[in-house]
């Protein structure tokens, strides 16, 4: 009878195993990278009118962020005010708060009435939290005028010695 345990117990186990390998989140993870195109964004459940594939010249800069999230937040209200200084780059800012009155509130306090700023209130539910792999953070992305992934992770130095370029 504990044979027939113990070979359950190791069947049962190799087959998670097997079934882990080839799970959509292992091979998610590794889905954007620099080099490529990125995907639509959805948020709220629908398809927002936001072109990550601009035909303009420059740099359109999506950059993922929460109020309760005090790292993402910092570096989104510097990478904005960074962006405001030139036209070379184009920013869309995206929260993950849950109510949009505390987003509102957070975009007034840090100065980003002048750029996208747009709320996802589904969350760590949402489509975009799982479609961009923001489960270890939030993140930003710079996207060159072909949809093209540049860079992953810029902060206001990187940002500025693209647009030196």
């Amino acid at each position: 009878m504990t044979k027939n345990v113990k070979w359950f117990f190791v069947v049962l186990v190799f087959s998670s195993l097997i079934s882990l390998a080839f799970s959509n989140e292992n091979v998610h993870a590794e889905k954007l990278q620099e080099g490529d195109k990125i995907p639509a964004l959805v948020l709220c459940d629908t398809v927002q009118p936001l072109d990550l594939h601009s035909a303009r010249e420059g740099y359109t800069l999506l950059s993922f962020w929460a109020s309760y999230d005090a790292v993402s937040r910092q570096n989104n209200a510097a990478l904005a005010h960074l962006a405001g200084e030139t036209g070379q780059v184009e920013m869309l800012s995206v929260s993950f708060d849950r109510y949009a009155s505390v987003f509102h509130a957070t975009v007034e306090q840090d100065g980003l009435e002048d750029v996208r700023c747009f709320v996802e209130t589904n969350g760590s539910d949402s489509e975009a939290f799982r479609a961009f792999d923001l489960k270890q953070g939030f993140t930003n992305y710079l996207v060159d005028s072909k949809g093209v992934i540049v860079a992953k992770n810029v902060t206001p130095a990187e940002l500025a010695s693209y647009l030196k370029k």
